[in-house]
């Protein structure tokens, strides 16, 4: 998709047709009563998206109350803070009133023995005719403030008030912090300075008297008695009480945002761009595109954009920041307001939603959280979603027919992957049967009906491709992949053994009728294409033909067996598919696009790989369940193939609505390096059976994300309590034993009780042990999981995972 948005998808090879930008398309949903749609967008825009765990919705999330008094503090903890307070309360004012010795204070511990005299910090005890050097009152205040500091430290120090305090006040919101923080100070002064306060009557803590005793020692009384150095001390002393709180308060980031915001509104400069609303467009007024911030902004409160165009515009942003590109983005943006950047097919919106999206987190909500036992205080009750980031590591979701694996989970999928490709940031392929359950054909650019004859698109067997090589393992998946005896490794060779000459004397590669005959080691048709390599630069192709010659009907040939294959796929109700050949785009056997006249065509789907596309194929049903799954098994291997090629800023994604025979082991293998390809799938499966059983670890372990849904079976359940493994769990055996007394007053009271109550003396003993448990057993998923409800655990790229959750679907 070009930057100007100049691209048609109608084209769908990997080069569109280009069209001229057409004008806005300004229809929109009508908003609620009350509501405009420049404030319905605008509020969307504005909402707060916090981080949050791997699957909680995060438009709007709030934690749980559960969870936030989870949070608080265990009341021992509190007890622990008051219990040290109140005892160095009780220690200071014994030391106040002279009832606590020396002994128990700094002075002794610096006072020589021969100062020794006894008494106390209030009433020291003076001794008369002896020649002791008696400390001066400097001293005592000294000692008194040091006494103090070692007190308050050991409270504050034993208490944890540092933790108490930072939880409780440090996490709440400005203001009300900084006001806390404000009263906690004036509280705090008013202990050190109780004549500043006339309200309170108490005496001042021994802080600035030990202070000033200290620089009259150092100094000798020099100079120390001024008026200017009490107020300096004073100064110094506040600013020391009113330090820890202003952190605490968080007065400082509050004071620099305040300005801000005044000179905001001054015309100045503004709050930074993370605390100003997303309406506003601060991040291009930030790098200087005020122009474009006023255009866009006046869009959005016009309600001339709806949050694709937003979202749209803003991934837009990024990659021209990205690539040094700010120009075209400007020119762009102010020639095309709200319609910059739109999809090549000009659509700005789905024609029907039945889903909630949010498109600036990639996000689509899909139920609720259960309140359950298991489930996290942090998910408790919490919208439940999907995003990329999680289906990036693909999706396995297994469930019986009816329990709402395509309408809940699928649709919502596709829906969404649709509406993030019209923002430029996906190409999505959905595949499944026909009925619209996936979406209706106006949500797509390209909707290939396989055996339909009102098909407008055809599927390009061999995805465009121009090497022999490749083309043979993506028809070898496709044909051979579910094989035991053939498999798509040994099916590979006789078909490269044929494209590659072919290719070479026609341009292009064969029609499936014509592969099906040199398969099938038809000898008019491979003497006809020997024929067509004479010239010597074709002698390595003559050397491949020529050992596919001397291989056909030999024993263990697996050319037959494709042939019988490729048969599924030679019906008449298919005579019209299938025709498009070559890499050059030319359709048929002959070049004509199939039977149909050129009325098909053909598409191929390595255009996912440039352009954001939306594709669905519908496959055919009523006798043609085999020729379906190998169509599935197609496109499948198509892309995966066409994941793996070359850097590009947009995410791929397959949604099989029935994987039924298209798990593999060469499946298996692909689908578990999409994650690090920007790629992922999701498989829909009825049962795991559906599946060889060799390959149910595999698959297992190839994808992130796993849903069990209600209804599934003993033997299913067992592979996701595999997959799901085992938890430590803390556990409380309570066992009661009879109690027999020696002493018969006791039998007697005993006895008593026993005829009272009816029950004999018993005590409990309690033993509480960590065992290891599934996380959720066989039986639990089979039994336990409510109607409309699923288990599912999901892992994003980065490695953060959920356990596996109960989620309620109808939420």
């Amino acid at each position: 998709m070009d930057g100007d948005g100049t691209q048609d998808a109608r084209g769908t090879h990997a080069n569109p047709v280009p069209r001229p930008a057409g004008p806005p398309d300004t229809t929109r949903v009508p908003p609620p009563p009350g509501h405009s749609p420049g404030a319905r967008v605008a509020d969307w825009f504005n909402e707060r998206r916090p981080e949050a765990e791997p699957g909680i919705w995060r438009f709007g999330y709030r934690r749980p109350k559960a969870a936030r008094k989870a949070e608080r503090l265990a009341p021992l903890t509190i007890a622990g803070m008051l219990i040290p307070l109140v005892l160095g309360i009780i220690v200071w004012s014994f030391w106040r009133r002279g009832e606590v010795p020396y002994e128990f204070t700094l002075l002794r511990l610096f006072t020589p023995d021969d100062w020794w005299w006894g008494g106390t910090l209030a009433t020291p005890k003076e001794l008369t005719g002896r020649p002791v050097p008696y400390p001066g009152v400097e001293a005592l205040e000294v000692y008194a403030g040091l006494s103090f500091a070692l007190l308050v430290y050991l409270v504050t120090r034993l208490g944890g008030w540092g933790t108490v305090v930072r939880h409780y006040i440090g996490r709440k919101a400005q203001p009300a912090r900084a006001l806390i923080a404000a009263l906690g100070a004036l509280i705090a002064l008013s202990f050190v300075f109780p004549d500043s306060f006339p309200v309170v009557g108490w005496d001042a803590v021994p802080v600035v008297t030990p202070l000033f005793s200290l620089i009259v020692l150092i100094g000798d009384g020099y100079g120390v008695y001024s008026s200017p150095s009490k107020e300096l001390l004073d100064t110094l002393v506040t600013l020391l009480v009113l330090w820890p709180f202003a952190r605490l308060g968080g007065w400082w980031p509050l004071l620099r945002a305040r300005l801000a915001a005044r000179r905001g509104a001054d015309g100045s400069d503004a709050l930074p761009a993370a605390e100003q609303p997303r309406a506003g467009w601060p991040e291009l007024r930030e790098a200087g595109q005020h122009r474009v911030a006023d255009v866009l902004t006046a869009e959005v409160l016009a309600g001339r954009m709806n949050d694709v165009d937003c979202a749209r515009v803003t991934r837009g942003w990024s990659r021209a920041r990205g690539q040094g590109r700010l120009a075209d983005f400007t020119d762009t943006v102010l020639r095309q307001g709200a319609a910059a950047f739109t999809h090549p097919s000009g659509a700005r919106d789905l024609p029907h939603r039945a889903a909630r999206h949010d498109l600036l987190t990639g996000q689509v909500r899909i139920g609720r959280w259960a309140e359950a036992e298991r489930t996290p205080l942090a998910y408790g009750g919490v919208g439940a979603a999907l995003g990329a980031q999680t289906l990036r590591t693909s999706l396995l979701v297994v469930g019986p027919s009816g329990a709402g694996k395509t309408r809940q989970v699928l649709a919502p999928v596709a829906e969404t992957l649709a509406l993030q490709a019209l923002t430029g940031a996906c190409a999505v392929v959905v595949v499944g049967g026909p009925g619209g359950e996936l979406g209706p054909d106006t949500a797509y650019d390209v909707v290939v009906r396989v055996g339909d004859p009102a098909s407008v698109h055809d599927l390009d067997p061999y995805a465009e491709t121009g090497d022999p090589d490749e083309a043979a393992a993506i028809l070898a998946e496709a044909l051979a992949g579910d094989l035991d005896t053939v498999g798509a490794e040994r099916a590979a060779r006789p078909l490269a053994q044929l494209l590659g000459p072919y290719r070479a004397a026609h341009g292009r590669f064969p029609a499936l009728p014509v592969l099906r005959e040199l398969l099938d080691g038809d000898r008019a048709a491979l003497t006809d294409l020997r024929a067509r390599l004479t010239d010597d630069r074709h002698a390595a192709m003559r050397r491949e033909l020529d050992a596919r010659v001397r291989q056909t009907g030999a024993a263990g040939d697996p050319g037959p067996v494709l042939a019988d294959r490729l048969a599924l796929l030679d019906r008449p109700a298919f005579a019209d598919f299938f025709g498009a050949g070559g890499a050059d785009g030319s359709g048929g056997a002959d070049g004509s696009g199939g039977s149909g006249g050129g009325a098909i065509r053909p598409f191929s789907l390595r255009a996912i790989a440039h352009h954001p596309l939306r594709v669905r194929v519908d496959l055919p049903q009523h006798g043609h369940e085999e020729a379906a799954r190998l169509i599935a098994r197609l496109v499948l291997a198509q892309f995966t193939a066409v994941a793996r090629e070359g850097a590009r800023d947009h995410f791929l994604s397959l949604v099989l609505d029935d994987a039924t025979g298209t798990v593999t082991p060469g499946s298996v293998r692909r689908v578990q390096r999409l994650r690090s390809q920007n790629a992922g799938v999701v498989l829909a499966l009825r049962s795991v059976s559906d599946v060889p059983e060799a390959l149910h670890g595999p698959l297992y372990g190839a994808v992130g994300c796993r849903m069990a849904l209600a209804g599934v079976t003993t033997w299913d359940g067992s592979r996701f309590a595999d997959a799901w493994g085992t938890e430590w769990v803390e556990t409380k055996d309570v066992a009661q034993h009879a109690v027999f007394a020696d002493q018969p007053m006791t039998r007697a009271m005993h006895a008593l009780r026993k005829l009272v109550t009816g029950k004999a003396v018993t005590t409990e003993a309690v033993t509480v042990r960590q065992i290891e448990r599934e996380r959720w057993s066989a039986s639990e998923l089979a039994h336990q999981v409510p109607p409309g409800h699923a288990v599912l655990s999901l892992t994003t790229v980065t490695g953060e995972h959920a356990p596996p959750l109960l989620l309620d679907l109808r939420a």
